[in-house]
């Protein structure tokens, strides 16, 4: 009768038939695991948290910088409507007080003063526009100009992050 190994002697055995795929295992550390950790002592020494720590100081900034910029657009876009809202009082209030004064015996100097209101009414119409949209474009050039500052200064910290550590 065939006596059965113990398990002493079936462990030794088993350690016998995988000392192939043991030297493969160590292959495979060598090959990959070993460069892994290697690159992660590299990544450490590189202070990547403290690049990250700026890369996300860096979209703090550039969103506090988008919403400096809306409320920039917007207080341009406020600005022009309280202008034209006066623009458009003071209108109507030179219309109605030309309206008053105006006699009804006299239809032929009525209609010369209907006529000079209109004249001087469409060439401030047209004064008008040209400081609204002066006024419209002046905001939005203080906002572009936030938002471009601000770009400016996100491609100098990309330069100062990719430059190697003293």
């Amino acid at each position: 009768m065939a006596t059965r190994p113990t398990a002493k002697k079936s462990a030794t055995a088993a350690k016998k038939t995988t000392s192939p795929r043991g030297a493969a295992a160590a292959d495979i550390q060598d090959a990959f695991i070993k460069p892994l950790k290697g690159m992660a002592e590299r990544l450490q020494n590189m202070q990547v948290a403290g690049a990250a720590g700026a890369m996300l100081e860096s979209g703090r900034k550039d969103l506090q910088t988008l919403v400096q910029a809306n409320e920039k657009s917007y207080q341009g876009l406020q600005a022009v409507v309280q202008r034209q809202t006066e623009m458009l009082k003071s209108s109507i209030a030179e219309w109605q007080s030309t309206l008053q004064a105006m006699s009804p015996t006299e239809p032929r100097e009525n209609l010369s003063k209907l006529d000079a209101m209109s004249k001087a009414a469409f060439k401030r119409a047209l004064d008008d526009i040209r400081e609204l949209s002066e006024l419209a474009a002046q905001s939005q050039a203080e906002a572009f100009e936030l938002v471009r500052q601000r770009i400016r200064n996100n491609v100098d910290e990309v330069g100062k992050l990719l430059q190697p550590p003293k």
